[in-house]
């Protein structure tokens, strides 16, 4: 949905003087700026290099192209002293946030064969060479008191595994940010009743991620529902065999039902481009309408595991905190807490409706419903638990004042009984204990939903977070 690559500028900079009175130098420090835009290449990515910057009229220059490339994000490679004067104008016209990447060269300078050199103008020079902390102050003192966003990355250029991992996460969280502004939200129907938490300001949205909101009428998938072929519906119910656990008190009407809707909706889904939907309709008086939203599970569930997640109830913040988590490669299945297992000390929580089937333990199976609880519907619905082992919490907070906040938290998808009523139903372990962890959720404001993924992702939350300019709180 986002077909765009992610542009990645990256600069290093110097200190033109420099380069008559240190032979050699200027072409050291270029082959560094070369090694670090090596590292970030990779599939999907764009490196737009404007190379050493050395003086303010090629700041400005390099800014300009910056701005003309529309990078998402800056990497400064801070390779030697320079003057911040030297910095500023380069991130201030391109106006993204800023990665500072203080890199040694090497994990020490060998003392020994530096002081053997003899030559103070020598010496100097390979010095210089290694003075990447230097300037990393002053460059920090100047985009603080400008307004510029940034963030360091602190290490070596060269066998440190630690520092390019952060380099890479940060790679990713950018991926992520650029990916959700480009992503279309379909949103059809209207919010679940009475639910207050999950009311959301749509435009807050749309400023905070970047995202394009499309306003979607029921009665066009209904539309599309009457175009599709019993050719077409034989096929899909086939595909829910080979992709579901279909158990065998599924009726024969009810699956070509949700064929028929899943059909439309990838229809919908392609017509919109969309990459994400929130759906939540009644169809009361309109028996077309209500069949068509009874029947939509299975096709939310197969698009939600193709990377279009889908959130039941009209849950705005929730399908983008989903969403957040499919482009981590996590899945993101919509879920909210149901109840408390004291004895085990775990959390229960799962949801009805659509579930992410790709990050299921085993098979998601298929089951018959004569009601949903507290909704129009019957026919089939899923039943499927999170893959046991490590997992994330997310969910898209609104704070007092109107701002938007990322509340996520580590914990464990653990085997045991779980409630086989045709619903998505995990057990979760965290390590304060399912008494203290509740607490601690609950006391920043979330809705009750929200997005599990495979993984622990904090770190990447985090720093997509930052990237967003949103406050990130961990609940451990």
């Amino acid at each position: 949905m986002n077909p765009s690559p992610l542009r990645l500028g990256l600069f290093g900079i110097g200190l033109d003087a420099y380069w008559n009175q240190f032979p050699g130098l200027k072409e050291r420090l270029e082959g560094y700026v070369s090694q670090v835009a090596a590292r970030l290449a990779r599939p999907g990515v764009e490196i737009v290099n404007a190379g050493l910057v050395d003086n303010p009229d090629r700041a400005h220059a390099a800014g300009r192209e910056f701005r003309r490339a529309d990078v998402d994000v800056i990497f400064l490679h801070v390779t030697t002293y320079a003057l911040s004067s030297t910095v500023l104008p380069v991130v201030q016209r391109a106006k993204v946030p800023v990665i500072v990447l203080n890199l040694a060269p090497s994990a020490a300078i060998d003392y020994a064969a530096f002081n053997a050199l003899g030559d103070r103008t020598r010496m100097t020079g390979e010095w210089l060479a290694y003075c990447a902390a230097c300037p990393v102050p002053e460059i920090a003192n100047v985009f603080q008191r400008a307004g510029v966003r940034f963030h360091q990355v602190t290490g070596v250029l060269e066998d440190d595994p630690a520092c390019w991992r952060e380099i890479d996460a940060w790679v990713e969280a950018a991926r992520v940010a650029a990916a959700m502004q480009g992503n279309r939200l379909g949103l059809m129907g209207h919010y679940y009743s009475g639910m207050l938490d999950i009311q959301s300001d749509v435009t807050l949205q749309c400023a905070t991620f970047g995202t394009h909101v499309e306003h979607l009428e029921v009665d066009e998938l209904s539309a599309l529902r009457r175009e599709i072929t019993p050719a077409d519906a034989e096929a899909r119910v086939r595909e829910f065999r080979e992709k579901f656990d279909v158990q065998g008190d599924c009726g024969a009407d009810d699956l070509l039902e949700a064929a028929r809707t899943s059909v439309a909706l990838d229809r919908l889904v392609a017509q919109h481009r969309l990459g994400s939907l929130a759906y939540y309709y009644r169809g009361t008086g309109v028996a077309e309408n209500e069949a068509t939203i009874a029947s939509i599970i299975l096709g939310c569930s197969l698009l939600t595991a193709r990377g279009v997640p889908v959130a039941g109830e009209y849950e705005v913040k929730n399908v983008q905190a989903m969403k957040i988590m499919d482009l981590f490669g996590a899945g993101g299945s919509f879920t909210e807490y149901y109840a408390m297992d004291f004895k085990d000390d775990v959390v229960l929580m799962g949801h009805d409706g659509p579930g992410h089937i790709a990050i299921a333990e085993g098979r998601t199976k298929v089951r018959p419903l004569k009601v949903y609880h507290g909704k129009v519907g019957r026919g089939v619905s899923v039943e499927m638990a999170v893959k046991h082992g490590p997992v994330t919490l997310l969910s898209v907070i609104e704070q007092t004042g109107g701002r938007l906040a990322l509340l996520c938290a580590e914990g464990e998808s653990v085997p045991g009984p779980i409630l086989e009523i045709g619903n998505t139903n995990s057990r979760y372990r965290f390590a304060s204990g399912a008494r203290e962890f509740v607490h601690r959720w609950n006391s920043h404001g979330p809705a009750h939903h929200c997005a599990v993924g495979v993984g622990q992702l904090t770190d990447q939350i985090r720093k997509l977070g930052a990237l967003l300019g949103l406050e990130t709180i961990r609940v451990t």
